[in-house]
């Protein structure tokens, strides 16, 4: 095909915007009557010229559940920052981590790279398989986010940004794997473990590591005094890192380590959640008071955006790595939590606020995934895509405007280990439009979904519907293939006696 020229300028016919163009009849009328007008003011594209000193704040949650905020349907915790920030910006209902356990979730964002093409599929360090009690082998991975994926920050750093990565990294070990070394100037209690010490000054602990026996020290990822508590420290360091460069762009990470586990919070919040009768209670109440203090820390950040004045000029993006704990939290109608490759496990709350481009208050039913993050930061901070290094990912800035859906007709998640999570299993997931179809790897079972009518997969339409399952696998195994997915394999040590 050849190439578009349009409005003075060359567009890939392979790239994202020369489709976006073909596809949309709105975003071409919109360019035919704004483009001339808003050229001879700027000379250039206008989305570019308006963004191109647009700051990103990206507020990653650990083990935050898809129902665990006002704002997704919970009448027990209490999240009225983040509940304005819904109202300000647009709220995904089909938001989808990269997978339904931390690492390889926080990979696929940073990287725009499924989890399955990076060969990192797994929880580092992981440790939960049994020789004797697994029928397979588990799929190889890898145990740090490998240097040659240029990631977003990267990215964002190139294009001029100060870069800052704050809280919980655990995608690779200090000597080289550091926030650091992945395109971050700043890395601020950024560690290769998943879970702090204690929630608490000074933060140490304790860990047994699973494969080896051994007891991790965790030591302290940052400095504070005594009677801190770690979410209100990470957003004092964000708070700073905003004052400090409010006068030149920046990509701001915030990646809390809370609300993972250990369960620590504060007394009071604790007490007053204590006071709920138990049958109206969602959740534990330490758990629904370390929810009620991670709202509050994105109500400093995005107080802290007006105070200096950028909140009209900041992409704000909001969201968790995998599905909430089971027996922490319960986010019926899902079924399964966090580890499970059912809708409680992947689905996750996103909410972005794009001032001026994003309609407030909007909502989106368009399934979309941590992928989708890289090149949705690059576009609407007017950088050039890269759709070598993020190849999974889309860029959303067509549904953040209204201007129209994704092109692509499927989302997919391979998951080859085993974990110690309720309803989990190895399985491999494809999700196209409202149908999803899990593949069981142990007993080669599927099973068939119908989103629209079924959210909480409670009917298996497999035998009803053997045409679209049939389809459905066809199309998961050629994904598999496409992606280098690593498989699982027999375990010749398995002994059946030890179930």
């Amino acid at each position: 095909m050849n190439d578009l020229r349009f409005d003075n300028q060359v567009i890939s016919s392979s790239s994202l915007a020369y489709r976006r163009y073909r596809d949309s009849w709105a975003y071409a009328i919109l360019r035919l009557i704004c483009v001339p007008a808003v050229m001879l003011m700027v000379g250039s594209n206008p989305i570019v010229a308006e963004s191109a000193d647009t700051n990103v704040v990206l507020i990653l949650i650990d083990d935050l559940g898809w129902k665990d905020l006002g704002c997704y349907g919970s009448d027990y915790y209490q999240t009225p920052n983040v509940d304005q920030l819904a109202r300000e910006g647009m709220r995904f209902t089909d938001g989808y981590a990269a997978c339904n356990v931390c690492s390889p979730s926080r990979a696929a964002i940073v990287s725009g790279k499924y989890p399955a093409r990076l060969l990192l599929t797994q929880w580092l360090p992981s440790g939960r398989w049994d020789p004797q009690k697994m029928r397979l082998r588990e799929g190889r991975y890898l145990a740090n986010l490998p240097l040659e994926e240029f990631t977003v920050a990267e990215a964002m750093r190139d294009a001029g940004y100060r870069t800052a990565f704050i809280g919980k990294w655990h995608l690779g070990t200090e000597t080289y794997y550091y926030p650091e070394h992945q395109g971050f100037d700043v890395n601020i209690a950024g560690r290769d473990y998943g879970a702090p010490g204690s929630y608490f000054y000074p933060f140490e602990g304790t860990w047994k590591i699973p494969t080896t026996g051994k007891v991790l020290q965790k030591s302290s990822p940052l400095v504070g005094t005594k009677g801190d508590y770690l979410p209100d420290r990470l957003a004092e360091e964000a708070e700073a890192f905003i004052r400090q460069n409010a006068e030149h762009p920046f990509f701001l990470m915030l990646s809390h380590y809370a609300v993972h586990t250990p369960l620590q919070a504060k007394q009071e919040k604790i007490d007053r959640y204590r006071q709920i009768p138990e049958s109206q209670r969602q959740g534990k109440p330490t758990y629904a008071a370390m929810v009620e203090s991670i709202d509050e820390s994105v109500g400093r950040v995005m107080a802290t955006l007006r105070d200096v004045e950028i909140d009209d000029q900041t992409l704000v993006i909001f969201t968790s790595d995998n599905g909430g704990n089971a027996n922490v939290t319960n986010h019926s109608p899902l079924r399964g939590n966090k580890g499970s490759n059912y809708e409680g496990g992947l689905r996750v709350p996103l909410i972005i606020k794009w001032p001026g481009k994003t309609r407030p208050g909007s909502v989106s039913d368009e399934p979309v995934i941590g992928t989708d993050l890289y090149p949705t930061i690059l576009e609407a901070t007017g950088q050039a895509l890269r759709p070598h290094q993020h190849v999974d990912g889309e860029s959303l800035v067509p549904v953040l405007m209204e201007l129209g859906g994704l092109n692509r007709t499927a989302i997919h998640w391979h998951y080859p280990h085993y974990n110690q999570h309720p309803s989990a299993f190895p399985s491999g997931v494809i999700r196209a439009g409202d149908w999803k179809l899990i593949e069981a790897y142990e007993s080669r079972e599927l099973s068939l979904y119908n989103l629209a009518d079924d959210l909480g997969e409670t009917t298996d339409l497999s035998e009803l519907r053997p045409d679209k399952r049939d389809e459905l696998y066809r199309r998961l195994k050629t994904w598999r293939d496409a992606v280098g997915a690593d498989p699982m394999r027999p375990n010749p040590e398995y002994q059946e006696d030890q179930q």
